[in-house]
């Protein structure tokens, strides 16, 4: 009973960060959506790409269920799961990662949580694990990547929230007035501590 309980929660948590994810791509511009927005490059889409990637051998690989999707080989990391190329479009990528979804949910959905997995880009003694550290390292692989996101997001248009129904109308003032009371404690605490 806990662990179908455990297993459902698990996997309900997974499809709504997964969506929460994707939804900060909506009404962007190419541009926005692929644009580095940090000093290392972190971009809207190539989050999307690199958790779609990450998820595809986490629930493929690691249990013996490899995607149907192309990879590339672990052994090869080279960063390009992190940025789409000028010839991967935003439908392509987030086809990507919804086929992933159902490839991924097959594999949760066949799987008792203590299904045995490998991960073999894991040291010694994570190696061997179970559908269940799986599940809980892919939702915070993806819920880690989503607030990345919001974050990003916030700074191209102020937009914020996990979900659309959550979002609420950009007040500036409010904003502005919020911030510089953050700004004054951090100036006088500073201070006080000079």
């Amino acid at each position: 009973m806990i662990d179908a309980f455990a297993k459902d929660n698990l996997h309900e948590r997974l499809r709504r960060d997964r969506k929460a994810l994707l939804w900060k791509l909506d009404g962007l511009s190419e541009y926005d959506a692929r644009r580095p927005l940090t000093a290392t490059g972190t971009n809207l889409l190539g989050l999307v790409k690199h958790v779609a990637t990450v998820e595809a051998r986490y629930f493929g690989e690691v249990f013996d269920r490899p995607s149907p999707e192309p990879l590339p080989r672990w052994q090869d990391y080279n960063g390009s799961d992190l940025w789409a190329t000028e010839d991967e479009t935003r439908d392509q990528i987030i086809g990507f990662y919804r086929r992933t979804w159902e490839h991924s949910d097959a594999t949760i959905n066949d799987l008792p949580l203590d299904a045995p997995g490998h991960v073999p880009w894991w040291p010694e003694p994570y190696l061997n694990t179970n559908l269940f550290a799986i599940m809980v390292h892919v939702l915070g692989e993806t819920n880690r990547h989503a607030g990345h996101a919001d974050i990003l997001r916030e700074g191209v248009d102020g937009r914020t929230g996990m979900r659309p129904e959550h979002e609420m109308q950009i007040d500036e003032d409010a904003r502005t007035a919020y911030c510089a009371k953050i700004e004054q404690a951090a100036r006088s605490a500073s201070s006080a501590k000079a």
